[in-house]
C-alpha cells in the first residue's frame, strides 16, 4: 500500500493530546493503523507530550485519595472476552466500532447506489462509512467545518487530486468538489464531519436531514 496522502501535524498534534472529538480521533487511529510514516510521527508528539507532563510541577492530593477513589469504584467488572480480529477491509480501530469486518456492517441507501452506516461516535462529530460504486460520483458539494475522508478500498478522484486506499482528504471551508469512484472496484471510505456539508443541487438538500450528512 502506497499512501500519499497523510494527515497533518496540527491533527496528529490534537489527537496525541486527546484534544480531538471521537468522529475525527476514529479516522486518525484508523490511518494511523495503516501508515508507517504517521504512527512514527505520532510517536513524536506522544513523546513531546510525555516530556512536558514529566516536567510539570506535581499537583498535591489529599492522604486519602486513593482510599476514596477505590471505594467509588466498588466491585471490578469482569474481564472482557476479547475475539480475535480478522485481517480484512476494515483495520482493527474500525472493526471495534461495526463488530466486524464489512459483512457486519449495516448499510443504509442514500441514492444513486451510494450507501452509508453512521457510526457511534461522540459529540463534536459525526463519523460514517460510505460504500461508492465503482465510476459512481457523489453529489458537488462543499463544507461548513472540516471533513476528514480516508480511503479503506478502491480510489476516488476529485477537483484536488486521486486518493487510493490508505489516503487520507483533508476537506475545508474552502473545498468544493465532486469525488467521483475510480472504475474497476467499489469504493469504500470512513469520513468524519463537524457540520452538515453544503449541496448545490436541490435533491441533496432536501434529502440531507433524513441521511444526516
Amino acid at each position: 500500500m502506497t499512501i500519499r496522502h497523510h494527515l497533518s501535524d496540527p491533527l496528529m498534534m490534537a489527537y496525541a493530546a486527546g484534544e480531538l472529538p471521537e468522529a475525527f480521533s476514529l479516522v486518525v487511529a484508523t490511518h494511523v493503523s495503516l501508515c508507517n510514516e504517521c504512527r512514527a510521527a505520532l510517536a513524536g508528539f506522544e513523546a513531546v507530550g510525555g516530556a512536558v507532563l514529566d516536567a510539570s510541577p506535581a499537583a498535591g492530593i489529599s492522604d486519602h485519595c486513593l482510599q476514596a477513589t477505590l471505594a467509588r469504584l466498588g466491585q471490578p467488572d469482569p474481564a472482557p472476552v476479547v475475539t480475535p480480529r480478522k485481517r480484512g477491509t476494515l483495520p482493527s480501530p474500525l472493526q471495534d466500532y461495526v463488530g466486524g469486518d464489512v459483512d457486519r456492517v449495516k448499510w443504509r441507501s442514500i441514492g444513486m447506489g451510494v450507501r452509508q452506516a453512521i457510526l457511534p461516535t461522540g459529540p463534536g462529530g459525526s463519523a460514517r462509512l460510505l460504500h461508492i460504486p465503482a465510476g459512481q460520483s457523489v453529489p458537488d458539494h462543499g463544507h461548513r467545518g472540516l471533513e476528514l475522508t480516508l480511503v479503506l478500498q478502491g480510489a476516488f478522484r476529485d477537483d484536488c487530486d486521486r486518493f487510493g486506499p490508505g489516503d487520507v482528504e483533508i476537506a475545508t471551508e474552502a473545498l468544493d468538489h465532486t469525488p467521483v469512484a475510480e472504475a474497476g472496484q467499489d469504493c469504500i471510505c470512513l469520513a468524519a464531519t463537524d457540520a452538515r456539508l453544503r449541496f448545490k443541487n436541490l435533491i441533496p438538500r432536501l434529502a440531507q436531514p433524513f441521511f444526516r450528512i
